[in-house]
């Protein structure tokens, strides 16, 4: 008979020996998980090298991997929610800050396509950080990045779905001729129906809410366009020259004219070209996920990089007025998008260009609450929130993770009640989607750079040894300095109204994380879980090794040798 190792418990031994390697995932032991999508046959066996057991129908196209993160990055409705920030550098600083700024953004969605190539999990960007970070810090910066990532997830979904509570009242406004006074509560009070809405809608089947994102990309292809060719008319010939356009800088705020310039002009880009990586929480319900992931945040970031270089030339050339910031970053409207659209087309034209706009929004929140539902769910399948025994359950006849659904929409809920002190609260929830995502998106990249080079292992999209790590640097320094900026106020020298709460929210929001995790968090979460059962997967060969129990260990090594009894 075999020795059993004093030191580890029956289970621990049944654990160490019965899994295969190929599909072993409790990177808090002795092994680490072997996984090589170039090598894999297909999803299922890809996702078991991870740990996981197919629990979600794989019903997304390729084109709807596509649309999904187009669809979230909505370009009119987005630039329309954010507009004032990028015009506080003058109308190049804008078109300017929109394109230095995507240039940057596109290096982060290159370098987290190749990690969603190597490792396509729904619960990739804490995965991953727990896959390559040091072994005595993985539970808990995983932990974290988990974290982070949920609670700015759930952030984006309020900022949107608080621009069209915004948009509402602003076609309100405009159909009164002004007679109509917004205020926090009625702003709060359409956003809880819009969140209450795509609750509803999100629940859908999984397939249903594939078709959506179909639709989500016609509407919002054809929103652009109308909006391209009825402006120019409307302007009727009265344009910006392109000296204008591309040479008339300003500064409109307190801070240096350089600061400016490469700060507000750069949060229209930012805040825009966001939420690729719902194509990661998407992962384990697209079909050659390793292929389709690339192509989903690449595919997307792209168009909406063009898209957006055509969106901002007509919308600048088309300025009515010289007076940017009292007409138009000052509008009465409250959305300078509005204005400009009012000022070209006049009020009826304006009323319908909102309406479509909003609807844009509308379903833009849908699909993030969709991507949002999916990360909250694999963070508690590996029970990193709580109440995950509740969260983590699947409708199986909808695949739809129901449940997690209505965590993150009522979360964001009980976030957007700071909309009720006033627009500085409200505008920090931008700044918190943006801080909180960005900590997520470049923390895997920084290690995979430094600490898990060598267990990087290639998935089917791969830029080479020069060109990732070159790329990969990129988006690190720019998600650095990003982080930093958003924390900064509006002005030199704040007061309570315009004080910028991201320095508080943010870092309270990871204190907080750390102090639940320390007190009791760390009793359920300890990374990744195996839910895969190695028995669906392993060939005889392996299910004749099933009942082994453990020879020996080498202690002093670390490393453990095995003999095998066959029973």
């Amino acid at each position: 008979m075999s020795k059993i190792h004093p030191i580890l418990s029956g289970e621990e031994i049944i654990e160490q020996t019965l899994s295969n390697k190929l599909f072993y995932n409790n990177t808090q032991n002795v092994e680490e998980p072997k996984i090589n999508a170039l090598l894999s046959n297909s999803d299922e066996q890809l996702l078991a090298e991870i740990g996981y057991k197919p629990e979600l129908k794989r019903h997304f196209s390729l084109f709807q991997v596509f649309g999904i993160s187009f669809s979230i990055m909505a370009i009119l409705p987005l630039i329309l929610s954010i507009l004032a920030d990028g015009l506080t550098g003058g109308p190049a600083g804008c078109f300017w800050g929109w394109v230095i700024s995507s240039i940057f953004i596109l290096t982060i969605g290159i370098s987290m396509s190749e990690n969603g190539s190597s490792q396509p999990t729904s619960g990739g960007l804490y995965y991953w950080t727990n896959f390559y970070a040091p072994k005595r810090a993985k539970t808990v910066i995983s932990y974290l990045i988990g974290n982070t990532n949920s609670i700015a997830l759930i952030g984006g979904l309020c900022s949107v779905d608080y621009g069209f509570a915004q948009e509402i009242l602003s076609v309100i406004v405009i159909a009164t001729d002004g007679d109509f006074n917004v205020t926090a509560a009625k702003t709060y009070g359409v956003f809880v129906a819009c969140v209450l809405s795509h609750i509803i809608l999100t629940c859908a089947s999984s397939k249903n809410c594939a078709w959506l994102q179909t639709t989500l990309v016609i509407l919002n292809t054809t929103i652009v366009v109308i909006f391209l060719i009825a402006l120019p008319i409307g302007a009727k010939g009265n344009f910006k020259s392109a000296s204008y356009v591309f040479t008339e800088f300003n500064n409109f705020s307190d801070w240096p004219s350089g600061w400016t310039q490469i700060s507000s002009t750069w949060l229209l880009g930012i805040w825009t070209l966001g939420a690729f990586d719902s194509v990661i929480h998407m992962s384990e319900e697209i079909p050659l996920a390793s292929t389709a992931i690339p192509v989903g945040i690449i595919g997307s970031l792209s168009a909406c990089i063009i898209l957006g270089i055509i969106v901002m030339l007509v919308t600048l050339f088309c300025i009515q007025t010289n007076d940017i910031e009292g007409h138009i970053i000052g509008s009465k409207f409250g959305q300078p998008m509005a204005q400009i659209i009012y000022d070209c087309l006049g009020k009826k034209w304006a009323i319908s260009f909102m309406i479509l706009i909003a609807l844009g929004q509308f379903l833009m929140g849908a699909s993030i609450l969709t991507a949002i539902s999916r990360q909250i769910w694999a963070f508690s399948r590996d029970n990193g929130l709580p109440f995950s025994f509740w969260i983590k359950k699947v409708n199986v006849k909808l695949s739809v993770p129901i449940r997690a659904v209505c965590f993150g929409g009522f979360m964001a809920i009980l976030i957007g009640l700071l909309c009720l002190i006033g627009s500085t609260a409200a505008n920090a929830l931008f700044t918190l989607y943006i801080a909180g995502n960005y900590v997520a998106w470049g923390t895997p990249t920084f290690l995979r750079l430094t600490f898990g080079r060598s267990k990087f292992q290639p998935g089917k999209f791969y830029l080479g040894k020069f060109f990732s790590p070159l790329i990969g640097w990129t988006s690190t320094a720019f998600i650095l300095y990003t982080v930093v900026m958003v924390m900064l106020p509006s002005t030199r020298q704040p007061d309570k109204e315009t004080m910028n709460y991201t320095c508080v929210i943010t870092p309270s929001v990871w204190i907080l994380s750390l102090i639940y995790y320390k007190l009791y968090a760390h009793k359920y979460y300890h990374g990744p879980q195996k839910t895969v059962d190695v028995s669906d997967y392993a060939n005889e060969k392996h299910m004749e090794q099933i009942y082994t129990i453990l020879d020996g260990v080498d202690v002093d090594s670390g490393k453990k040798s095995m003999t095998y009894e066959k029973v």
